[in-house]
């Protein structure tokens, strides 16, 4: 049995443990010297407050999988989680240049990214919600990674999820995996990831254009893209190259690198291929996705070698690229053209990360080693500065040996939004600040109204782009008409709406007839500017569908392709106004979906049912 001054002992020791752990612990020896005099300290938030009758903790624990992090201003910084158990929820978690708080409980992904639009507006890319979408097939819909969520101040000026997107699966249109978001302007982001559903040819990719999100895939080469960066009023994609992928037309050395031309009304990708990346004997593929990373007047390329040595190919080693403000040329930093060269610099690394220093020549890498990429041991943050002339500088283990966190995990993600000020995640969901001691001591806080509430957003709203079921009680009309008729009918998604005044239909004079046979060619009037987008049926499985279009207001149609094999019994056209409807007397609504019924002509022969 224990006295009560040795229990009183041991419970004075563990709370100086968990005060000791709580607070930033230097992770270099010797501050740098060349940058300040600044150290890498580990600042970990403590965790969200629990339940209700549940005791706080103020001990940090690891945020879960951190999928980015981004900074529009050192005192505007969001980053994205995947949870860490019961203790930190997915979502995502705001930096006001004084302390990290929990943002959302809600657009949490497994491996998510960050897309700021402006100071107080920003997207992610964000897990599906289980539930949200229905599957059509036996096996379970994907989930990760293929949705958005809209960040933005609401009606009481505080930021909220303005909108979530995403679409039905199992279809061609279905949103893919994204790995890579970017914003030009607040009215023009892109969104991008794995390569379209087969047999398509081409890169999935989403454009806001400031009133819709629009399908937009890069179609000549299905390469997978992983990451974007916006740089002198142009965004930058980079591209994983595989051998195995899809394209057109298979080019020996494919250009790694896009870049999107914002004029005219329809962007395109276009490739760079002025980069020097390769030696003469290597492999386009050997090399992996170049990690972008930009400050005001330099743009930041880096790869190392594939996780899979490449048979046949010269080795690939650590390359790093650096272009101006002009973006005219490309110059290799270190690469296979330098002396000594990426892999004789970095004979073991990988690299996961680069940040451009603001108002300095360099660069920081945030590197990995095959060893452990492969088995998953535990491991330190190597970090290393890259300058300009190719200098390597300051190379850290972090933390160190001695350092009460132990191992945090390999580098993963770094931003560096001011002079001798980078955030650094590790695989393990901490976070390694490099700041000065008077800097970080004395940190000012952001005083935007947008992020003054300190609870949680909680709510996400119903994505758009994923309709509810249909009603599927009316009966399938087997009069025998040669052409399908439609019932309008209103849907139970409709939104609620306000009494006041009677408001002109967002769609009336509705027609249908069948070109050829198998082309059903559906026309409307809009009172208004809108999405539509026309979903065909059987019974409850989709069999064909259009792109969602923005189509201005007048007599406008659409067409669809039918299967003679897959004769839908429905169809539901969907639409979303985006404008004000006129009013003329005692209701108001902006979004609708008009379901239908769809008459069959049953003519049986020998090859089967025909419309």
């Amino acid at each position: 049995m224990r006295r009560p001054g040795a229990l009183l002992g041991f419970g004075l020791l563990a709370a100086a443990l968990a005060l000791l752990l709580a607070l930033p612990v230097c992770a270099s020896a010797v501050p740098l010297a060349d940058d300040g005099g600044a150290e890498w300290q580990v600042e970990q938030p403590p965790p969200p407050p629990p339940p209700p009758g549940v005791e706080p903790s103020t001990t940090p624990i690891g945020l879960g999988r951190i999928g980015d992090i981004e900074f529009f201003s050192p005192d505007r910084g969001a980053l994205i989680t995947a949870g860490n158990g019961s203790s930190i929820p997915a979502g995502v978690w705001f930096y006001d240049g004084a302390r990290w708080r929990e943002l959302a409980s809600v657009c949490g992904a497994t491996d998510g990214r960050i897309a700021w639009a402006g100071p107080d507006e920003f997207w992610t890319i964000s897990d599906e919600r289980p539930g949200q979408a229905s599957g059509f097939i036996s096996e379970p819909p994907p989930l990760e990674d293929n949705t958005l969520c809209h960040f933005a101040p609401g009606p009481s000026g505080h930021i909220e999820v303005v909108a979530s997107y995403a679409a039905p699966p199992f279809l061609s249109t279905s949103y893919q995996a994204m790995h890579a978001a970017g914003c030009i302007t607040p009215t023009d982001c892109w969104f991008a990831g794995d390569p379209l559903a087969e047999p398509q040819i081409g890169a999935f990719q989403l454009h806001w254009n400031g009133h819709a999100v629009e399908a937009q895939p890069y179609l000549p080469e299905g390469h997978t893209v992983r990451d974007m960066r916006a740089f002198g009023g142009r965004l930058y994609a980079s591209v994983r190259l595989l051998e195995s992928d899809r394209t057109e037309k298979k080019l020996r050395q494919p250009p790694p690198l896009r870049i999107v031309n914002p004029f005219g009304s329809t962007p395109q990708f276009e490739g760079v291929t002025e980069l020097a990346l390769y030696g003469p004997e290597e492999f386009s593929f050997a090399l992996d996705y170049l990690h972008l990373g930009a400050d005001e007047g330099s743009l930041w390329a880096a790869a190392g070698p594939s996780l899979e040595k490449v048979p046949g190919s010269e080795p690939a080693g650590v390359t790093v690229l650096e272009t101006d403000s002009e973006a005219a040329t490309w110059k290799q930093v270190l690469g296979p053209n330098t002396t000594p060269d990426g892999l004789e610099r970095f004979p073991e690394e990988l690299v996961d990360g680069i940040a451009a220093e603001p108002q300095r020549a360099s660069a920081w890498l945030a590197l990995d080693t095959r060893t452990h990429a492969i088995n998953h041991e535990s491991s330190r943050a190597l970090l290393a500065r890259v300058s300009t002339d190719g200098t390597v500088s300051d190379q850290a283990s972090l933390p160190e040996a001695g350092d009460p966190h132990g191992p945090l995990g390999a580098a993963e993600h770094i931003a560096c939004p001011a002079v001798h000020d980078c955030w650094l995640t590790t695989g393990e969901g901490w976070l390694v600040h490099l700041a000065t001691a008077e800097e970080r001591v004395h940190p000012e806080p952001s005083s935007d109204p947008a992020f003054s509430d300190d609870e949680p957003i909680t709510f996400r709203p119903r994505d758009e782009g994923v309709p509810q079921e249909p009603s599927d009680t009316l009966p399938i009309d087997d009069s025998g008409l040669e052409e399908p008729v439609f019932k309008l009918e209103e849907s139970a998604a409709q939104v609620p709406v306000e009494v006041s005044t009677v408001t002109v239909p967002l769609l009336s004079h509705m027609r249908s007839r069948l070109i050829h046979g198998t082309t059903l060619q559906l026309s409307f009037h809009l009172a208004v500017k809108a999405t539509v987008r026309l979903l065909a049926k059987r019974h409850r499985q989709v069999v064909g569908a259009t792109h969602t279009r923005t189509l201005a207001a007048g007599n406008r149609s659409l067409s669809l392709r039918l299967n003679r094999h897959a004769w839908p019994t429905s169809l539901s056209l969907q639409t979303h106004a985006l404008a004000p409807l006129p009013t003329v007397s005692t209701r108001e609504s902006s979004s609708n979906t008009v379901s239908t019924t769809f008459s069959l002509t049953k003519l049986t022969t020998g090859q089967g049912l025909l419309p």
